[in-house]
């Protein structure tokens, strides 16, 4: 940590059992961060246990009762927080006009709502500790959305406005926020990608050979995904740099941002070329 920034201190990480939220748990608590490590629970959260400096807190984004005993589980080992980490998420592939409306809640609930619930339970503590908010978002957040990733890409927009929103209150009273736009990383969401898509087919009614092959391209990417350290690096820096950015894209796949360059219509229809031959 550069001498111009933030002392470690305590910081929540939700999402913590899951491949990007336990490698930033276990780089925060070896940068001598207190961590309080909150997940649904399970083999991921369980790993976890006995790191030194990491507390496990077992919480469903989803139910506000289970984020406000999160909220006095923190309040009674951290009442001067430094940090909130919103790692909780979940993905969802397949067609949005095919989609049940209980699959898209289900994501806009934990990608969503799960992230104010918790921001919001935590302020108090936040204030007190003059501390910051990371909110993690997606590329998919700021690229325009693509077929069959609607889903998960109308989740990571509302975070992207969300956040802005949030960012421009929050100054007022000295907490920072800040958003990270990861790109592809080796977790085990994106190793299940494939398998994703083809579930995806087999339910759809009118894109499944489409599905199939995108999903045997999007497979073929797992090989250029980045180490789940490289996103931890970052989070360290967004919550101890003095200045922080507002926003830190790290690794985008380089496909899809040279798609988003495009005028849109060229973009569509060079889609359109490669998805229908």
């Amino acid at each position: 940590m550069p001498s111009s920034g933030r002392a470690p201190g305590s910081v929540v990480i939700t999402g913590a059992g899951g491949g990007l939220g336990s490698a930033a748990c276990r780089h925060l608590a070896a940068a001598s961060w207190r961590v309080i490590a909150a997940d649904l629970g399970g083999a991921g959260l369980d790993a976890l246990a006995g790191v030194r400096h990491l507390t496990t807190v077992a919480v469903d984004v989803t139910d506000p009762a289970s984020v406000s005993a999160l909220a006095e589980a923190v309040a009674a080992e951290a009442p001067h927080l430094q940090g909130v980490v919103n790692f909780a998420g979940i993905l969802e592939i397949g067609s949005v006009i095919e989609a049940p409306a209980s699959v898209v809640e289900r994501v806009i609930d934990v990608n969503v709502l799960g992230t104010y619930r918790v921001n919001q339970a935590l302020f108090p503590a936040l204030l007190a500790g003059r501390g910051r908010i990371v909110n993690i978002s997606s590329e998919t957040g700021w690229e325009s959305g693509g077929p069959f990733n609607g889903i998960y890409a109308m989740s990571k927009h509302a975070i992207e406005a969300y956040s802005d929103s949030l960012r421009r209150e929050l100054m007022l009273v000295g907490i920072p926020v800040v958003k990270i736009q990861p790109g592809p990383f080796r977790t085990g969401m994106v190793h299940s990608i494939g398998e994703r898509f083809e579930r995806a087919a087999g339910e759809s009614s009118h894109f499944g050979d489409v599905l199939r092959k995108v999903g045997g391209l999007a497979a073929k990417e797992e090989g250029k995904a980045h180490s789940p350290e490289t996103l931890a690096v970052v989070v360290e820096q967004a919550l101890t740099t003095r200045h922080p950015r507002p926003a830190y894209s790290v690794h985008p796949a380089r496909s899809r941002v040279l798609l988003d360059w495009l005028p849109t219509r060229l973009a569509d229809r060079l889609l359109r070329l490669v998805l229908e031959h």
